[in-house]
């Protein structure tokens, strides 16, 4: 295998992100709530069950998901290119271990919450990843359609067309996708301008729901604390669960809704406040949607480079053989 297969440089990559530019210049992104199908698929999230697997180092689901996801990311280039004027350079390639926190190797980990509620002291363990909004902002906005909300209500970044320009996280209302630099197509195209890597996060192991398989989180889980099904017995399940426990929802309305839902005995105001939050560690406050009337305008707006930069990197992808920044250290050599 070639070092352009390794770094996920191929040319078909550059292709394939022209023919997508182009696609979504033409004809609006694909990404649109309007391709989740009725029926699509949810999880609900029952923190009365979860534990966090204390008789292990790693917990369940969060071995699964980095087995299942080990190997996505390239190797980065060395050195990574600093990207002006931003900079910025995300670097987790020496920390691929971490488990405490979201990270282009690391798509879901075990949030820890102690909070008092009902005369009771909980400890709480919330498996936390990506919402996979109904109607995300991040498919939306993204210039190169490289995000897309799908029939099976998965939200998946397609990292061989992704700039990592982060725009996607940007909206996010939880920041949710992670960034790893030295990676993907911008390395052919401007390595010192544009991206800065590409975006990494959970995909709902859309996958395996294309061939009627679970989430590979949910199949590992001990105690049955993810339940995976349509989203109106997701949406049932989940009130009967609440009604019966006297509890809380959170991921039925956040951002104008979304295919996670968590039923939990604590109210999640009270989780929130508890939580540990920063990057890669994300916030349970509500959401109302950030892009609510705006979806046509950001579209039209994000999208005004794309023709343009569509034509550059068919001229680059038809010559280029190799990154940038290698051919700049070849010709330092001649």
């Amino acid at each position: 295998m070639g070092d352009d297969m390794k770094r996920g440089l191929s040319r078909r990559a550059l292709l394939k992100t022209a023919m997508t530019a182009a696609f979504a210049a033409g004809l609006g992104l694909p990404g649109s709530a309007a391709n989740a199908a009725a029926g699509s698929v949810a999880t609900l999230i029952d923190l009365s069950r979860c534990d966090g697997c204390p008789d292990r180092d790693i917990p369940a689901c969060v071995q699964a998901c980095r087995e299942k996801n080990s190997g996505n990311v390239p190797e980065p280039i060395r050195p990574i290119p600093e990207v002006f004027p931003r900079g910025g350079i995300e670097d987790f390639s020496d920390k691929k271990h971490l488990t405490t926190r979201l990270t282009p190797y690391n798509y879901l980990f075990i949030h820890k919450a102690e909070v008092e509620h009902g005369g009771k002291r909980w400890t709480l363990s919330i498996p936390r990843r990506c919402m996979h909004c109904d109607n995300p902002a991040c498919a939306t906005l993204c210039p190169f359609a490289a995000n897309h909300k799908h029939r099976t209500g998965a939200v998946v970044i397609d990292s061989e067309i992704c700039f990592g320009g982060a725009k996607c996280r940007t909206v996010c209302p939880w920041s949710i996708p992670q960034r790893q630099s030295g990676v993907g197509v911008y390395l052919h195209i401007a390595p010192t301008l544009a991206g800065n890597g590409a975006m990494f996060k959970c995909d709902l192991c859309h996958d395996r729901l294309l061939k009627g398989e679970n989430p590979v989180c949910a199949d590992a889980c001990p105690r049955d604390a993810m339940l995976v099904g349509s989203r109106s017995e997701i949406s049932a399940e989940a009130r009967k669960r609440a009604a019966e426990m006297g509890g809380f929802l959170y991921g039925m309305e956040e951002n104008g809704g979304t295919a996670t839902v968590y039923v939990s005995p604590v109210p999640f105001t009270k989780i929130d406040a508890a939580l540990e939050k920063g990057p890669g560690r994300p916030h349970m406050a509500p959401v109302q949607r950030r892009m609510a009337g705006a979806d046509s305008w950001g579209k039209s707006v994000l999208l005004a480079p794309v023709v343009g930069l569509t034509a550059g990197i068919l001229a680059v992808a038809g010559a280029l053989k190799e990154p940038a920044v290698g051919r700049k250290e070849e010709d330092r050599k001649k």
